[in-house]
């Protein structure tokens, strides 16, 4: 993929953050380079910003991967500077299977983005919410490189 700004928006669901946090290998990581060139706009909000912490921060993860406190400060970094935080100015309940999955597609809708990108099952099952196109980080790569091979 190019250094080209593709006029795509994304919310980036917490799950695919941490995991990219935690490997510089694989898809997640592949999303967050992408997000770093500029080739989409990524937008988030207060709660997934939060969801990412709370997850980095559990001791299991901290010992199964090594979070270090320079991850933190990465992920603290990339968030502020890549990121563009969204107010949620719409209120979803009782939509996803867990409340904090609700919070998530309030983001999207709130953002108006054009995907949500999650590993999320429940949350892929719904496929769209709100005009967003719920996707997989593998989809939203190939979403990425389709529209760049353009």
């Amino acid at each position: 993929m190019s250094d080209v700004v593709v006029d795509a928006t994304a919310v980036v669901d917490a799950n695919v953050i941490v995991s990219a946090s935690i490997s510089d290998l694989g898809i997640s990581f592949r999303i967050l380079q992408a997000a770093r060139a500029g080739r989409f706009r990524w937008l988030t909000s207060a709660p997934i910003v939060a969801e990412v912490f709370r997850a980095l921060q559990r001791p299991s993860v901290k010992r199964r991967y090594d979070i270090t406190p320079e991850v933190l400060q990465g992920a603290s970094e990339l968030l502020e500077k890549r990121a563009i935080s969204t107010p949620l100015t719409i209120q979803v309940v009782g939509v996803a299977t867990h409340s904090e999955d609700d919070l998530i597609l309030a983001t999207a809708a709130s953002a108006r983005a054009n995907y949500l990108v999650t590993g999320d099952r429940q949350l892929l099952a719904l496929e769209t919410f709100r005009g967003t196109q719920i996707v997989s980080p593998r989809q939203f790569i190939e979403i990425l490189e389709a529209t760049l091979d353009r």
